[in-house]
């Protein structure tokens, strides 16, 4: 697995939570992923976080998922879960007492689902991986077949966005990831049809070319790799990006 940047360690707050909580509650891959890459985001896809027993208690009055004899919880005992994750989309992932596996509470569905640890978990940090690429498959019906990689929530980190202008004799945003690839080979590359990442460990971040707009431009860098990021955005300006503008 390729970690972005250097990962920040979870708080001692957080520490002292997890050693308190009953030790059955949690998947143990969970806690030693967390305790080994600390908070971020995984594949691009689900944010793995730090328990919350706060967050899911107001949805327990918003009616948002139906509740009849098949469901794994009451309505009421949404209050009681605690999140461990939450997908780009607002899906969330959590955990109850009084459920043998991980809960899954979609953004744009009405059932709640269990989602069966499987058997044999890996205790071992890569464990968790495992498992949020099991549940990938099971919610989209098909794995990413793209590198794994990791995104840990540094505090740290700072971003730039610009746009290829369309216009004749621009280059396309795959023909100027090709130039950039060719001039400073990434470590580690992904590409599909909707959008591209070249990854930098020395910028501990990555750029992200919108294949699918075909114009944006973005660029997530550390704040200690300035003076790398400096060089980058230029040789971007000069290819003929632009600063990207809100107005």
């Amino acid at each position: 697995m390729y970690i972005v940047s250097e990962p920040k360690g979870l708080s001692e707050h957080y520490r002292q939570q997890l050693e308190a909580e009953d030790a059955g509650l949690y998947p143990p891959a969970y806690t030693k992923f967390l305790q080994q890459y600390g908070e971020g985001t995984y594949r691009g896809w689900i944010n793995v976080q730090a328990p919350d027993p706060e967050v899911l208690r107001p949805f327990a009055e918003y009616g948002l998922w139906e509740h009849d004899e098949d469901s794994p919880i009451t309505e009421q005992q949404i209050g009681e879960c605690t999140a461990i994750g939450t997908t780009v989309d607002g899906d969330f992932l959590a955990v109850h007492p009084g459920v043998n596996g991980l809960l899954w509470l979609p953004r744009h569905a009405e059932q709640i689902q269990v989602i069966p640890l499987p058997a044999g978990e890996k205790e071992e940090a890569v464990g968790y991986a495992l498992i949020l690429d099991g549940i990938y498959r099971r919610m989209y019906g098909r794995s990413q077949e793209e590198s794994v990689y990791y995104e840990p929530w540094t505090g740290t980190r700072e971003h730039l966005f610009l746009r290829m202008p369309p216009g004749e004799g621009q280059l396309a945003l795959t023909e100027l990831a090709d130039l950039y690839r060719a001039e400073s080979p990434p470590d580690l590359f992904i590409e599909n049809p909707y959008v591209c990442y070249l990854f930098y460990r020395n910028l501990g971040g990555y750029i992200r070319l919108n294949l699918a707009g075909g114009q944006e431009v973005a660029v997530f860098y550390e704040q200690a790799a300035g003076q790398v990021f400096a060089k980058m955005k230029a040789w971007l300006l000069s290819k003929g990006c632009e600063l990207y503008s809100w107005e």
